[in-house]
């Protein structure tokens, strides 16, 4: 084998470069193979759910995500009220099924809230931090097949010049919903078929004024335009495509409008347009030996408020540095295991919303029954809540093995101190390392740390309970006061055993 590497990533989609760079900053080679010879332009998500941008902002993109922000909502302007909102809310923390009634103001954590980034921006800012790092993305490079051979693979794929064959330890699938690596590598890929189209589109219409602004649910379908100008998403439920390559015409975009709006408009220019189906499939397992999968090559569903997106960036984040810890010897190849078991639950309840987010958007007088049911309970502080929370993916919790609640949650940006100034949790935690919050009397946390080889930074507080967080911001551990109990088992559990010379290794004061 030649050229080789740690880990061959297929894909540099958002999903792909994470999962590149979290491999980067946990000291493993990695190559990133992607077939586009440029990044896609592509109408897709227009905004991120709270925990993708979280992963985004411990790696240092919190300033590119606001500037992003600044200029799609100058771009957007201000918002018009929905016709299906009897009562527009001061904030919006997104939409259920396009019922505009999800209250930030009705949150626990009302700070979580979706980011109106959209995902090309989100490919840029990660493919200008893969730059950085020194990340090797090769592109017009498509991957033909792989061969797993003990403890390698050989990957083959063509290049517009010639034939290619990279060697490397672990393969990661990051190669869409219709991933090759997922096919080859044979995972089972279950779920419901195609029953209908959705397209997003870019366009001038003759008589925009016709249209309104914002979600319109009709008995020819539903459809939402804006929050850009001339953006627009369109819901036909008259059936499946009959040929999703073909490219998007004009004409159908404007023969769909005009049905799904019941409006007599005309489309007189088409800058772009894609379309999509409703299938929702989800592996069995994220993993098949040195075969992993992450993003829509694992699940794929309707793309309602940015779910996709962020589900994949979060797949990144819990799988890189656990995978990275694996190559450098820190822990055995067990910990992949983890990976599917805190993932694949937190992608079904996504799937499961987006379900029922299409049930109560079809055009049938059962389906508008129902919508005017969950409306009405979204007025009710703990419906919006649950919703709300359930929709931006902050009620995530992975099943670590205790009832202590913020464990396995993952931890929001907050206020350190470091150093003698103040600083962001996440700015700490940009370097990829783990992060113990240490509020012992006596630091008795300190010392085990420094006790330990694992890439943890120590921040001593000065009030409040220490707090052991992972990588990908989980919380790993919890004490109660200033008790150590249970420490040693989740150093043990997460960052692997001590040293026998008892060296500090890059625990740091």
């Amino acid at each position: 084998m030649t050229n080789e590497v740690d880990v061959a990533v297929v894909g540099a989609g958002p999903v792909g470069l994470l999962t590149a760079v979290e491999l980067a900053l946990g000291g493993a080679r990695v190559v990133v193979l992607e077939r586009l010879a440029e990044a896609s332009t592509a109408n897709k998500a227009l905004t991120i759910g709270p925990l993708g941008a979280e992963a985004l902002q411990r790696r240092g993109m919190a300033g590119a995500i606001a500037a992003a922000e600044a200029r799609n909502l100058a771009v957007a302007g201000p918002p018009e009220p929905q016709a299906e909102a009897a009562a527009r809310p001061t904030r919006s923390g997104g939409h259920f099924a396009g019922l505009s009634l999800i209250r930030a103001d009705a949150q626990l954590e009302p700070d979580r809230q979706p980011r109106l980034v959209d995902q090309q921006a989100v490919e840029a800012m990660l493919a200008d931090q893969a730059e950085a790092l020194g990340i090797e993305v090769r592109r017009q490079s498509e991957v033909t097949g792989f061969v797993e051979q003990g403890d390698a693979i050989e990957v083959k794929s063509v290049t517009p010049t010639d034939e290619e064959r990279l060697g490397c330890h672990f393969l990661v699938g990051c190669d869409g919903g219709r991933s090759l690596i997922r096919k080859l590598a044979g995972f089972s890929f279950p779920g419901t078929p195609t029953s209908m189209t959705m397209y997003q589109a870019v366009a001038e219409v003759d008589r925009p004024e016709l249209l309104g602004r914002g979600w319109r649910r009709t008995p020819g379908g539903m459809f939402s335009h804006g929050p850009f100008p001339g953006r627009f998403y369109l819901l036909d439920f008259g059936g499946p495509p009959v040929d999703r390559e073909a490219s998007v015409t004009r004409q159908e975009v404007e023969d769909v409008l005009r049905r799904v709006s019941e409006t007599d408009v005309r489309v007189t220019k088409l800058e772009s347009a894609s379309r999509w189906a409703d299938n929702t499939r989800l592996v069995d397992t994220y993993r098949l030996g040195r075969v992993l999968l992450a993003g829509d090559a694992a699940h794929v569903h309707t793309p309602f408020g940015g779910q996709g997106l962020s589900l994949g960036l979060v797949d990144a984040a819990n799988l890189g540095w656990k995978l990275a810890a694996v190559i450098r010897g820190d822990m055995p190849e067990s910990l992949l295991d983890t990976y599917t078991a805190e993932r694949r639950s937190v992608a079904e309840a996504v799937l499961a919303n987006t379900l029922a987010q299409m049930a109560i958007m079809r055009p049938d007088p059962q389906s508008g029954a129902m919508r005017d049911i969950i409306a009405s309970l979204t007025q009710f502080d703990d419906a919006n809540r649950y919703i709300g929370e359930m929709v931006s993916g902050s009620f995530t919790r992975y099943n670590l093995g205790t009832e202590r609640d913020e464990v396995g949650r993952l931890i929001g940006d907050r206020p350190v101190r470091l150093g003698g100034a103040f600083t962001s949790l996440y700015d700490v935690m940009a370097d990829g390392d783990g992060v113990l919050l240490d509020a012992s009397n006596d630091r008795k946390a300190l010392h085990l740390v420094s006790t330990r080889k694992p890439r943890i930074r120590c921040v001593a507080i000065g009030a409040g309970r220490s707090i052991l967080i992972r990588p990908d911001a989980c919380v790993a551990w919890a004490g109660e006061e200033n008790s150590t109990d249970g420490l040693e088992e989740a150093f043990r559990r997460w960052f692997g055993p001590v040293l026998d010379d008892g060296s500090p290794g890059r625990a740091r004061p």
